[in-house]
């Protein structure tokens, strides 16, 4: 995401926010705008399984969710009265967490409602972080995918390490795996990918798309030809970084992506004590 598109969103969401008896609240009818949907009712779907969610947690919804009115332009200088939500923090977060993430506006709430210092800055490292981490998992699922797709063309485990090796071998201009865990200071027990970039990870995770599709396509099977496949795919994806001015052997190791879900994981977890904090602040 683009920091011009940051910058524009995160003032439409600051824009939002008003008070109602000293709680941070946004409306529903802005955050609906905000987010793209066209449809109020729509937009109501969407809140309901906020509800559900809160009343899963055993939360009172009044204390996140406030039937209000709100005056809305016509034309020619009138106003009429429509029905609107005051959403907490917390009820914004939910709202959006049953949003699609690949939208910016949704992508931006989910981090937005998440944090507890609502700085640009702040939000704009944890976007990063998020896109790492949803990086890393889908590489995950690609890898095991492709895995299945070859035990069934005759590739045991033993023969997948090799043709994922080979692979990293072709994407990293030579370097084996173990050349980059040394280079990138990883330790030999974690996978390189924890450590790489999110630009590499998602260069591998095409890599291994593209021979899954492939091996099914072409009809592949056995470690030699399957693994020719694996190398020329990975050749295919260096050759359009390089020319492009990027060489991955020559980006920099990234953080522990494992240290980095856990530290979203543990604002998530701060956010929802503030709540209760707040709330039980709020009944005093």
């Amino acid at each position: 995401m683009k920091q011009e598109q940051i910058k524009e969103l995160f003032e439409k969401f600051e824009s939002a926010c008003y008070e109602i008896k000293g709680v941070e609240c946004w409306s529903a009818r802005e955050l609906q705008d905000i987010l793209g949907y066209k449809e109020w009712r729509n937009f109501m779907n969407v809140i309901e399984k906020a509800k559900e969610a809160v009343k899963n947690s055993g939360d009172q919804l009044d204390d996140h969710f406030v039937e209000v009115n709100k005056m809305v332009p016509i034309g020619s200088g009138s106003e009429r009265t429509v029905d609107d939500v005051a959403l907490t923090r917390y009820a914004c977060y939910l709202v959006a967490q049953n949003g699609d993430p690949s939208k910016p506006a949704i992508a931006f709430a989910q981090t937005y409602f998440a944090v507890q210092t609502r700085k640009q800055e702040i939000i704009e490292q944890r976007l990063l972080d998020v896109a790492r981490v949803s990086a890393r998992e889908k590489l995950t699922k690609s890898e095991k995918k492709m895995s299945g797709i070859l035990y069934e063309k005759g590739v045991d485990e033993k023969g997948f390490a090799l043709i994922r090796s080979k692979g990293d071998q072709a994407l990293f201009g030579g370097y084996t795996t173990t050349d980059m865990k040394r280079k990138l200071g990883v330790p030999a027990s974690r996978p390189l990918a924890d450590f790489l970039p999110t630009l590499t990870i998602k260069a591998k995770d095409f890599a291994t798309e593209l021979t899954s599709h492939n091996v099914q396509e072409k009809e592949l099977r056995g470690e030699t030809s399957i693994g020719q496949e694996h190398v020329d795919n990975n050749k295919a994806v260096r050759k359009m970084l390089v020319e492009r001015g990027v060489k991955p052997e020559q980006l920099p190791a990234a953080e522990d992506v494992q240290k980095v879900k856990r530290k979203l994981e543990s604002e998530e977890k701060k956010m929802l004590k503030d709540v209760k904090k707040e709330k039980r602040g709020r009944k005093k």
